[in-house]
């Protein structure tokens, strides 16, 4: 039986082990060249699948632009004659602006003036007829009634005690308004739809009207807006929250 021989030689012996090290490194970058790869693609999936929801987005932005852009076009078409008798104004961000404060509500009062009366009954059915169309009624998210006031309430002008009184005064002046356009004859057939569409909102004076050295103008402040929102607003918040 032979046996086996061992080497005396000193010089084998850190040769093994040298060669022992070198493997263990050659798995070891092996193993993070892999990770390395496997991060890069994780990285190309995420940029790829962001810029799909960026297109989206501008898609969306598109179609806002021009659903926007039609709307104001239908809706001036349709106003702009009546617009200044009315005392009022058609904005690009699709608000209708009535800021005659001499016909609109009787000073902190919330029934509606008989001029008013007499410009809704004009104003709204022809409204109502251009966003419920077939070219629009999909996208109308919200039909907005806000109610505005200036910051003025006697002595309580200076105190905190002035905004809530113009905010009950403004939320009364909303709903009256809003009832009353509900009860028109003229919108009957579209009643189921502006119920679940149109809202009463009242602001007291958090969005004032500012002259050019920006100070409040207290007339124009008083005013009602009819302001429409856009399912496309909500879309581009729903891909927002996706990412």
């Amino acid at each position: 039986m032979m046996k086996q021989q061992v080497s005396n030689n000193p010089l084998e012996a850190p040769l093994s082990v040298e060669v022992e090290h070198e493997e263990h490194w050659v798995a070891v970058s092996d193993l993070m060249g892999g990770l390395m790869m496997v991060f890069m693609l994780i990285a190309v999936i995420y940029l790829v699948q962001l810029e799909i929801e960026t297109r989206k987005i501008k898609d969306v932005a598109r179609l806002y632009d021009l659903l926007r852009t039609q709307l104001y076009d239908d809706l001036y078409g349709e106003f702009r004659e009546d617009l200044p008798r009315w005392g009022a104004e058609l904005n690009r961000d699709l608000s209708l602006r009535f800021y005659n404060t001499e016909v609109l509500f009787a000073h902190g009062d919330d029934a509606i003036k008989p001029a008013f009366e007499n410009i809704l009954n004009d104003f709204f059915p022809r409204y109502v007829r251009i966003i419920t169309s077939d070219k629009y009624r999909p996208d109308i998210l919200e039909v907005r009634i806000e109610g505005h006031t200036s910051s003025d309430w006697g002595n309580l002008s200076a105190t905190g005690d002035a905004y809530i009184k113009n905010m009950a005064l403004s939320q009364a002046r909303t709903r009256t308004t809003l009832k009353f356009l509900l009860s028109q004859q003229a919108v009957v057939a579209d009643k189921a739809w502006l119920k679940a569409h149109v809202t009463a909102n009242g602001l007291s004076s958090s969005k004032l009207i500012l002259d050019d050295a920006g100070v409040e103008d207290s007339v124009r402040s008083r005013r009602v807006e009819f302001r429409l929102r856009t399912d496309a607003e909500s879309r581009i918040a729903t891909i927002l929250n996706d990412l």
